[in-house]
């Protein structure tokens, strides 16, 4: 596959016991699981080892579980699936997974205590080595949105400062990269990274740590509650968080990866999930630099298994019995398009101002939230038929800067669509 095509693929949840099901590994159910992804045309999954399953103590990797794992990236391989491995797990579908060694009576900061950091670290390394001469083997994502561990809403926080997030990122994906040279390793957020004053995970930290940009696109944040689930601004919120990750970027051509996205009901309604698909990911590909889109998720939640939030059962491209949905059909439509040789956009010449504050820190963080002014004025802007990107005001006076990107208009919040 060229460089200029996009990579298409799906986080996967096993259709049985969900991520349960590293209790009872199950290879056979694992490959028909695969088997149904690889039939909507996609190249590559995210998988969820859980950590307490594969580190119960802080000095046992279990073998047995990483073995496991190695076996699940090489049935992908098999049907032409590469795989990034997400090492902390961490939250998944409102659910928590953390050791026994992090809680309670051994209560300590999974960000800043040492031993627990060092535990962490040599578990990435393992996972990270133990998968290094697979040639499918994209690479790790130190954990899906732990940052909510870091902070409110979060019931029981684990607090610290933006300089203790970002010395806890570089150490671990530096752990990656020793067990596994060379590959794309990254970390990922949710929105609070980008949207949230006080969070001490920051857009600098997810635009210029790791190897690229994750983006984490729900428009259950309040974007689909303001302006519904066939607004301009629901339709392309997740190329609204490319283009605003690409603000802090330290490079004009950083790529971006947006590692989740997915339709949930009611806010999108069940009838309108494939349309919600096909303009949310149209528009993701509108933006420059995209390296892929990976759906949430595979294979929907199975009603037998309870006490998820109502939104988590169906937001599958394929049903718990592996038919593809009509957002799985759509999605396998789009993958067919590109890869028939669609070209890939043209630069957006056209930049917002985001003036968040301190650059690394974006006290002000809020104006890019549902509602902020510079949200606002992106969703006018687009509405109007424009392709907007943002620029950080500081650099908006940066020529150089500008000619980089190809910007060649700038204009603020508060006159954009005016």
């Amino acid at each position: 596959m060229s460089s200029s095509v996009p990579r298409f693929g799906a986080n996967y949840t096993p259709s049985q016991g969900w991520f349960h099901h590293w209790l009872d590994f199950d290879l056979d159910a694992v490959r028909a699981d695969l088997d149904s992804i690889a039939g909507l045309g996609l190249d590559h999954i995210r998988v969820f080892p859980l950590w307490p399953l594969f580190q119960p103590n802080r000095t046992l990797i279990r073998p047995r579980a990483v073995e496991q794992l190695v076996q699940l990236a090489d049935a992908a391989a098999e049907r032409g699936l590469d795989v990034n491995v997400d090492g902390l797990q961490g939250h998944l579908s409102s659910f928590d997974f953390l050791p026994a060694w992090t809680q309670t009576w051994h209560r300590r900061n999974i960000f800043t205590d040492p031993d627990v950091v060092s535990g962490q670290a040599e578990y990435l390394r393992t996972l990270a080595a133990a998968l290094a001469d697979r040639p499918n083997f994209i690479g790790m994502t130190i954990g899906n949105e732990i940052n909510q561990f870091s902070g409110g809403p979060h019931p029981d926080p684990d607090r610290i400062s933006p300089a203790q997030a970002g010395r806890w990122l570089t150490r671990l994906l530096d752990a990656c990269e020793a067990g596994a040279p060379g590959r794309l390793h990254l970390h990922a957020e949710y929105d609070a990274a980008w949207y949230r004053d006080d969070h001490p995970f920051t857009p600098a930290h997810a635009a210029r740590l790791g190897a690229m940009t994750a983006v984490h696109s729900w428009v259950f944040n309040g974007t689909a509650q303001r302006h519904g689930p066939t607004g301009t601004a629901t339709e392309h919120h997740a190329a609204y968080m490319i283009e605003l990750s690409k603000a802090w970027a330290p490079s004009p051509d950083r790529p971006v990866w947006l590692q989740e996205v997915g339709a949930p009901a009611p806010l999108v309604p069940a009838d309108a999930a494939a349309a919600f698909t096909e303009a949310t990911v149209a528009n993701a590909l509108d933006c420059p630099d995209v390296w892929g889109v990976t759906w949430w998720c595979s294979h929907d939640v199975s009603r037998s298994l309870a006490d998820f939030p109502e939104l988590e059962y169906s937001l599958g491209l394929l049903t718990n019995d592996r038919e593809a949905k009509p957002a799985g059909r759509a999605i396998a439509r789009i993958v067919e398009e590109w890869r028939e040789g669609k070209k890939p956009p043209e630069p957006r010449t056209l930049a917002l101002v985001v003036d968040a504050g301190d650059d690394e820190t974006a006290p002000r963080r809020s104006v890019c939230a549902p509602g902020g002014s510079v949200f606002e004025a992106f969703a006018r802007l687009t509405a109007q038929g424009a392709r907007p990107t943002t620029v950080l005001a500081s650099r908006s006076d940066d020529r150089n800067h500008l000619a980089a990107r190809g910007i060649t208009e700038v204009v603020t919040p508060e006159r954009a669509g005016s």
